[in-house]
């Protein structure tokens, strides 16, 4: 017995030998102990939590190296690895964890809308149930500040910035052509359907490195990741029909979408001021394919369309009008592909084909045009840890673009360029803080046309001012070469710049969001020509320059009034130019001081709708008078349209939908046009370049059938 005593006695005494004490404090940043701080060896159940001072003790029998965990909610996890004799009176620091939905994020110049966004001013079901829109993404964002109200055009104009001056992309890969055709003074539609995306940057300015050749704004759309369930989408319009369907198998998917749009049926009805000869026809499909891997995407989306229509327009220098006729075949091919190739490595990158086809007929000239372009990148990026990651990558751009010219005197003059532009960018996150981060980087391109190397630094930073609200600054300098109006008759010149500068403050919580965002840009080498119109005779130049500068306010509420969500957005934009063939520096005639938007929807219970109303103002836009001395000398009346729709389920997967654009008929100008010549009393008579119809209407009916007969086509409206 005394022997069996002895022997517990010594084990007992080699066990306690064998433990070893873990011990220490831990604070935040602010030397603030952290209370309830998880603290354990990692592989064992030896841990413990912090008391109110911080501190923590425990024991463990094991030995040699180990690793000590430190975690605790919206901080980072902090590890130690050391011989665990090390591990007593630690003092150890955790930071905020940067990944957290209350962290700062860079907001100058952009607007985010998807539902994975940290902010978000929109979301993709805004796109398309804007009561402005008639389902165009394009229509929705003209409802955003820092655009221009260009009604007879259709197309983005961001800040005194033309329209080709936004680039747009797909899974951020570049679309050559993303409009669709149309002539003076009919509003040309993104050539895109909406359902297939659901997210979309949209970069007023001061944007990414990874982005180059727009000096003013860059578009990007996201298409769908993968669907969660097979449906079929059918459409009945009064312009039209759709038919779409979606597919899944295994770890791929396939969505396709057609539509057959002709505005025939619809003019006998609702006539305009156009006198058609055949009116606007156009049939388009659309396909995505999607390829999950275990650590990676891969996505292949193509789409084509061809529209065919003719017509005669008034002109004051022609009494019989001006007979226009176009026929357009477009095919865009964008694949894409995305992949984590461990914890830091990711690797993404894609290619873009883009054929685009066009036959004119102006009276008896003829001129039939084909560009070819393609687009590849790839980029990488590093993560470091939460508070800094890398980004770097290349791409290529290569543009083919031939035409080819007929009339009564002329026979087959061709003509074009052959565009090939490298380039290479990197860009820094920096989170210092969930307070303060910083994106940082630059982009460098070759042009071989021109023979020439531009670098481009970009800058972002952004302050969190309080637990809702935050400040951002941004600069930038953009380059962008000459479109192809002006490259199929010259190519010595050089690219156009503009340098961009930023502050913005934005307040989010509670279902409200509110953006106020000041600018400056300053353009330089613009390009200049000497003669009305481009031609082989005209002499072009880079001395051109100019500037804008303005404010933009934003504030959207959904929460405040039940079942009511509404957003206000103002811009007030100060601009001149001195560029094309322009006399002297002058307000550009596409450019309005001011702009107003108010959208607003209500959802009705009892009456199973819901029901919008957008109204748009524009102040006047400026326009030369020959009668009077100067050069964009006047300015149009005020813009205004207010549009309403509404949306009813006659049962959750079917939709009856009603809409009608400047519903009050209010009279809107867009410009004047003047004769080229004087009457007898020396004066030069005009009209007033009115829109094509006061009004447009639209009804259609909408069917989903889906797997779990809830889902309906209200996104797509």
């Amino acid at each position: 017995m005394k022997s069996l005593l002895s022997c517990l006695l010594l084990l007992l005494t080699l066990t306690l030998q064998a433990q070893t004490t873990i011990s220490g404090t831990v604070i935040d940043q602010n030397k603030q102990p952290v209370l309830g701080a998880n603290v354990y060896l990692k592989g064992t159940y030896d841990g413990a939590s912090t008391l109110d001072n911080g501190r923590f003790s425990f024991t463990s029998t094991a030995t040699g190296t180990q690793t000590l965990i430190i975690s605790f909610l919206s901080y980072e996890t902090k590890t130690l690895v050391n011989n665990i004799n090390q591990f007593k009176d630690l003092k150890i620091t955790l930071r905020e964890d940067v990944n957290t939905l209350d962290a700062v994020v860079i907001s100058a110049g952009t607007f985010a809308a998807g539902d994975n966004s940290k902010v978000s001013v929109l979301k993709p079901l805004d796109v398309v149930t804007t009561a402005s829109a008639l389902g165009d993404f394009v229509g929705a964002l003209q409802t955003l500040p820092g655009t221009t109200t260009v009604a007879e055009d259709g197309r983005l104009f961001v800040r005194g910035g033309e329209a080709e001056e936004t680039q747009i992309f797909i899974d951020g890969i570049r679309v050559f052509t993303p409009y669709s055709p149309t002539t003076n003074n009919v509003p040309t539609r993104g050539r895109y359907s909406p359902f297939l995306f659901d997210g979309i940057t949209f970069s007023t300015g001061g944007y990414s490195a990874e982005y180059g050749q727009a000096l003013s704004s860059v578009l990007e759309l996201n298409t769908i990741h993968q669907p969660d369930q097979e449906k079929t989408d059918i459409g009945i319009m009064s312009v039209g029909a759709n038919l779409g369907n979606t597919q899944i198998w295994g770890k791929n998917s396939l969505s396709v979408n057609a539509s057959y749009i002709n505005l025939a049926p619809y003019l006998e009805l609702f006539k305009d001021r156009n006198d058609w000869k055949k009116p606007f026809e156009t049939l388009s499909g659309e396909a995505v394919f999607r390829h999950k891997t275990n650590n990676g995407l891969l996505k292949l989306y193509s789409a084509f369309d061809t529209t065919d229509f003719s017509l005669v327009q008034d002109d004051i220098n022609y009494s019989n009008g001006i007979p226009f006729g176009l026929n357009n075949n477009n095919l865009y091919f964008n694949g894409s592909y995305k992949e984590a190739l461990n914890n830091n490595w990711t690797i993404s990158g894609g290619i873009s084909y883009t054929f685009a086809n066009a036959k004119t007929e102006v009276f008896e000239s003829k001129i039939k045009s084909t560009q070819n372009s393609v687009h590849a990148k790839v980029k990488l990026k590093y993560r470091f840890n939460n508070r800094f990651k890398l980004n770097f990558g290349v791409e290529q751009f290569t543009t083919q673009f031939t035409e080819n010219y007929n009339d009564e005197t002329i026979t087959n003059v061709n003509y074009g360029y052959n565009n090939n532009l490298s380039a290479a960018f990197t860009e820094a996150d920096v989170f210092f803080s969930k307070k303060i981060a910083l994106k940082a980087g630059f982009r460098a391109e070759y042009s071989a046309l021109f023979d020439a190397v531009n670098v481009s630094p970009r800058l972002s930073l952004a302050y969190k001012t309080g637990s809702k609200s935050q400040l951002s600054l941004a600069y930038g300098r953009f380059f962008q070469q000459p479109n192809s109006d002006i490259l199929k008759f010259n190519q010595d010149l050089q690219a156009q710049q503009a340098q961009h500068y930023i502050l913005n403050y934005q307040y989010n919580a509670d279902g409200k969001i509110f953006r106020a965002e000041t600018y400056y840009k300053q353009y330089s080498d613009l390009v200049k020509y000497d003669s009305d119109f481009t031609s082989f005779d005209t002499d072009f130049n880079n001395s051109g320059d100019g500037f804008a500068k303005g404010i933009d306010l934003f504030f959207r509420d959904n929460k405040s009034i039940k079942n009511i969500d509404y957003w206000v957005s103002y811009s007030l934009l100060d601009t001149q130019r001195d560029y094309k063939n322009y006399a002297n520096a002058a307000q550009p005639n596409f450019a309005n001081a001011h702009n107003l938007s108010v959208v607003g929807k209500y959802w009705i219970d009892n009456l199973k709708s819901q029901v919008g109303l957008s109204y748009n103002f524009a102040s006047g836009r400026s326009y030369t008078d020959p009668n009077q001395e100067g050069f964009l000398n006047q300015k149009t009346k005020s813009y205004n349209s207010l549009s309403l729709n509404w949306a009813y389920l006659l049962s959750p997967q079917k939709i009856l939908y009603f809409s009608v654009n400047n519903a009050l008929g209010f009279n809107n100008i867009n410009g004047y046009q003047y004769a080229n010549t004087p009457d007898l009393n020396g004066q030069f008579n005009s009209r007033a370049l009115r829109p094509a119809a006061d009004q447009f209407f639209f009804v259609g009916f909408f069917w989903t059938i889906s797997e779990k007969g809830t889902d309906n086509q209200l996104d797509n409206l």
